[in-house]
């Protein structure tokens, strides 16, 4: 459904400044076209023939009159625009809230199908037509059969039993010639040797979008350096740029898109992409979301990164807290759980995020520490250093306690993944003790269902259960799981509310 409103006998410099209330009350333009069709009258004011709203809903268009004089005419001065939209405000903020909300669909496509590109295309889709880029077919084919290729349960569901208007595809280029908005969500790894996020996967998606359609606006999800957005606006002929960071949990994504804990949209200096737009592309994802007065920020584009990396990295610094304290208990022989209740028992430090790991890792948090400090550059930065620094002694201080339980033995690894209910391994923290493992020469076998091969980076994935319990003399899990009850005598793990 679309809202229009259109004005007769207005002139176009009148519509033009209605057309601007409009924008600045309600945050967007509601769908609205506003038309100047006529210049002033005799008298030296402009006459509005007409002044209604049409409103397109599922049963057909209706219009209604906001205000007439006895000849059928509205007369206001040329300055005078903001009286026609009052009428039009308040016949607007007069219809129920599920039709004063809704927009007019737009085309959209997002970029990559990981965690964030594909949260982002399902919360679109339940009211905008949206194509999901892919460089798989295999996921492309899932997706368009309604099956999710990552394990999100709430991704899984929407896939499953919501009408959405989603496609998949392969062909970029004729996604994005189509596209009124392209959403970028591709990854952004992070490249040790130039001590920078690789970007080169979301500049090709710029350089593309500028070739076959530069009228786009581009919105920018993947996670990128302080500053980035900016340096390159104008490039590649893509001006109309915004940048949007994402904040969600591996897993969790989509809920985390429909219950997000705030809104972030960037614009860069130097840009042409408007106030408009940003408050445009907000409404989208306010619109997809299940919670409502959604907290919604308008900073700059080099603000809104800064805001991602600074939320990652503290919370990096809170993991590597209370992994810090629990290396302290175990090695004095403290009941950690005693501790951290007491600690977080205090409401300004509160009793979440607390579960002593490995060490944080999955996607996010490791590079963007990284990148964060690379950032700082020479500016004096401790807190922050001392995160990235802290988490790789406490890789060190978790391999060295294996080592000294396993006498020898072979270690079991139990799961790859990062966190409960996720099949993402990447930057796991397992994966860095399972390196200082390897050098100090222990045998190390891995259990990881969502493994079909017999050998993961030359280690043996042992498929039975039943036998990866036998074979192990420790068996290492990051986060437990109930399948491990009958053998708590050769666990070792740090998990101690069985929450990530």
């Amino acid at each position: 459904p679309a809202l229009i409103a259109r004005c007769g006998a207005v002139s176009p410099e009148v519509a033009a400044a209605m057309a601007e209330h409009v924008r600045a009350a309600f945050g967007t333009d509601l769908g609205l076209s506003i038309t100047g069709l006529a210049g002033p009258d005799g008298d030296g004011v402009h006459t509005v023939g007409t002044l209604f709203v049409a409103l397109a809903t599922p049963d057909g268009t209706f219009h209604r009159t906001l205000h007439k004089d006895k000849w059928g005419r509205v007369r206001i001065k040329h300055a005078a625009a903001n009286h026609a939209f009052d009428m039009l405000r308040r016949y607007l903020t007069s219809l129920p809230v599920d039709l004063r909300n809704r927009r007019m669909p737009m085309n959209i496509t997002v970029a990559g199908v990981g965690y964030v590109g594909l949260a982002q295309a399902v919360l679109l889709a339940q009211h905008n037509a949206v194509t999901a880029v892919t460089t798989t077919p295999a996921k492309a084919e899932q997706i368009n059969r309604g099956v999710s290729p990552i394990v999100d349960a709430e991704i899984t569901d929407f896939l499953r039993t919501k009408p959405l208007t989603l496609t998949a595809t392969v062909d970029a280029e004729q996604a994005y010639r189509t596209a009124d908005v392209v959403v970028i969500a591709t990854p952004t790894d992070y490249d040790p040797e130039r001590n920078l996020f690789n970007t080169s996967t979301v500049e090709a998606v710029l350089t593309l979008v500028g070739r076959v359609n530069p009228g786009a606006l581009v919105v920018i999800k993947s996670t990128v350096p302080v500053g980035y957005t900016e340096r390159i606006v104008g490039r590649f002929c893509c001006a109309r740029l915004l940048f949007s960071p994402e904040f969600l949990r591996e897993g969790r994504a989509l809920y985390d898109n429909l219950h997000p804990s705030r809104i972030v949209v960037g614009r860069p200096h130097g840009g042409t992409a408007t106030e408009a737009d940003a408050r445009r592309f907000a409404s989208l994802l306010q619109q997809g979301a299940a919670e409502r007065d959604i907290p919604t920020l308008y900073p700059n584009a080099t603000e809104a990164e800064a805001i991602k990396l600074f939320a990652n990295t503290y919370l990096a610094v809170r993991v590597s807290y209370f992994n810090e304290l629990d290396t302290y208990c175990e090695l004095k022989g403290l009941d950690t759980r005693q501790v951290i209740d007491g600690v977080c028992l205090d409401p300004r430090i509160g009793a979440h995020y607390n579960n002593p790991s490995f060490g944080y890792g999955g996607y996010c948090l490791p590079k963007d520490t990284r990148q964060l400090v690379a950032n700082f550059g020479d500016i004096p930065n401790r807190i922050i250093s001392a995160a990235v620094t802290a988490n790789d002694e406490r890789k060190d201080h978790i391999a060295r306690q294996i080592l000294q339980r396993a006498a020898g033995g072979v270690v079991g690894v139990y799961r790859l993944t990062m966190k409960a209910d996720s099949d993402n391994f990447r930057e796991s923290s397992i994966r860095g003790v399972i390196e200082r493992l390897r050098r100090a020469g222990a045998s190390v076998v891995i259990y990881e269902p969502t493994l079909k091969a017999a050998a993961f980076d030359g280690l043996p994935v042992i498929a039975s259960l039943t036998e990866f319990k036998r074979m192990a003399a420790v068996i290492v899990a990051n986060r437990t799981e109930s399948a491990l009850d009958d053998v708590p005598e050769k666990v070792y793990t740090r998990d101690l509310y069985r929450r990530d």
